[in-house]
């Protein structure tokens, strides 16, 4: 999937409308390749952004997290390949037969590559045993991701902690994008299994998601840099 340093990061913007969108991605002064955008975003723009990123020359990581009954899934894998994004998240929770929908969907020319999500980051045990989760939020992941990758999902979205194991268990040919990057000492805000960049990639990660600690500092590109810093010095041959 990723070929240097900077396929491996993709700032999230997490904004609510284009404007704002558009004056971060200016800010971060060519810095970046890659930019996920987000419900809160797509929801207020709809395609219109994703095809001004890609007309700038950007990658688009399309994380809409999709989760409905088979059909409806694979109608919306159809919808958005006419955005032109380049990854698309579909939840593993939604099971093989939605799982499966959204990868034949997928097979069509210039649809994205699906990533499954298997436990958001926001989440712990406690927080999976609330909505009838036994076990460990590691055993959860594995499942999902099983399940995912045996429906045909191209990759998973899991947090550093689980990604040494999804690496052991699935090999070098899966893609795991890991979120919940934090730097060293930062505030981990809504999180709740964080890592800095340079532990996640020593764990495995094909690529990273970073928001508030780019998208909210004083100089975001140079905050995107330090991280793409961290990514090249754990990345030995990029």
């Amino acid at each position: 999937m990723t070929q240097t340093y900077k396929d491996r990061l993709a700032v999230a913007l997490d904004l609510p409308d284009i404007q704002q969108a558009l004056n971060l991605v200016d800010r971060l002064s060519g810095t970046c390749q890659w930019f996920k955008v987000g419900m809160e975003l797509y929801y207020a723009s709809g395609n219109h952004f994703v095809h001004e990123l890609r007309n700038r020359g950007f990658n688009v990581f399309l994380d809409l997290k999709l989760h409905d009954i088979p059909n409806t899934v694979a109608a919306a894998v159809r919808s958005t390949t006419q955005a032109g994004a380049s990854l698309l998240t579909v939840h593993a929770i939604g099971g093989p037969a939605m799982l499966a929908a959204a990868a034949e969907a997928a097979t069509a020319p210039d649809a994205p590559k699906l990533l499954a999500v298997t436990v958001l980051t926001s989440m712990d045990a406690n927080e999976l045993t609330a909505v009838g989760v036994s076990g460990t939020p590691a055993h959860q992941v594995l499942r999902l991701a099983k399940l995912a990758q045996a429906a045909g999902i191209d990759g998973l979205v899991c947090s550093s902690e689980e990604t040494a194991m999804l690496r052991k268990e699935l090999g070098l040919r899966a893609t795991l994008v890991v979120p919940g990057i934090r730097p060293a000492g930062s505030a981990v805000g809504d999180q709740r299994r964080v890592a800095t960049a340079a532990e996640a990639i020593a764990r495995g990660a094909s690529m990273l998601v970073v928001g508030r600690p780019i998208t909210r500092a004083t100089d975001p590109a140079a905050a995107a840099q330090a991280i793409l810093d961290e990514i090249a010095q754990a990345s030995p041959g990029t």
